[in-house]
């Protein structure tokens, strides 16, 4: 039996400000200009989807020169110093602890399916902290500016890397192999059961993998960013609509309300996992 409990983020807006948007700005951009002149037409005037569409548009800044070539290096240099919400460089160890001190057999692993781009969210100092990070991609060209993007997380996209954690297909040994998500894996083989996920997410694109993690029996949580109060509502239409087991203000502080029902949540699933193992050895 499955002894892993998966807690998966989303990243923008979850664990940190928007961080595209927040790279753009230190490059000089007008952000708001650029997400309603830019990519909004693309959306409603030709139908794109949105994560392509705001990756076409960056690429197209760049090439245009006018704020320099968008360089993996600027990237990764900017997620190295992007802030975080309060609470989150301590939050992964201290949620290990909670459970390691109830039920020391379970272990409790992190993960991160991003709309983001993986260059910034990799350089972030808590990269470390995840057993495997998921997000959209860029091909750089020989100039070293963005030329193409490599990978679109988006929607359901999301999905597939649940299936990813569900059947134990992670790590280096499965980078070259975008075909193994499709394997057959007995349930009682399955890594992380779906019972055993939590998931944190913020906006549209996490909706399938709320459904999906709810209807299965693990929890879902949706948080909205207190300083952009505009983004509440959205979040609200998750509580209203049932895809979320609890909506909160993303802010993870000892103290904070999240951080507590997150404690609750992977200590009650450690907790159900012990009891599991008990019945299923008798």
């Amino acid at each position: 039996m499955s002894d892993v409990i998966a807690l998966i983020f989303d990243f923008d807006d979850t664990l940190a400000p928007d961080s595209t948007s927040g790279f753009l700005d230190s490059l000089g951009v007008d952000t708001a200009a650029f997400w309603k002149d830019k990519v909004g037409p693309l959306l409603s005037d030709q139908d794109w989807d949105p994560v392509p569409a705001y990756l076409h548009e960056m690429i197209a800044l760049s090439r245009s020169g006018e704020h320099g070539l968008i360089t993996q290096q600027g990237l990764q240099e900017w997620g190295a110093r992007l802030p975080l919400h309060d609470g989150v460089p301590t939050l992964f160890q201290r949620l290990r602890s909670a459970v390691r001190a109830e039920h020391p057999q379970v272990q409790l692993e992190f993960y991160l399916i991003s709309s983001g781009i993986g260059d910034v969210v990799r350089s972030t100092p808590i990269a470390h902290e995840f057993t495997e990070i998921w997000a959209s991609e860029f091909v750089y060209g020989p100039d070293g500016g963005i030329v193409f993007p490599r990978r679109l997380v988006s929607f359901t996209d999301k999905t597939r890397y649940l299936f990813h954690i569900q059947k134990g297909i992670i790590g280096r040994e499965f980078r070259n192999k975008p075909f193994e998500v499709n394997r057959k894996v007995p349930e009682d083989r399955l890594r992380v059961p779906f019972d055993q996920m939590v998931f944190v997410g913020d906006g549209y694109t996490d909706i399938p993998c709320f459904s999906l993690i709810r209807s299965a029996g693990g929890f879902a949580f949706g948080v909205w960013d207190p300083k952009h109060r505009d983004k509440r509502s959205r979040a609200w239409g998750f509580i209203e609509e049932g895809r979320v087991s609890n909506l909160n203000q993303a802010r993870y502080g000892e103290d904070a309300e999240l951080y507590q029902w997150l404690e609750e949540a992977v200590t009650s699933l450690a907790g159900r996992i012990a009891l599991k193992s008990r019945v299923y050895r008798g």
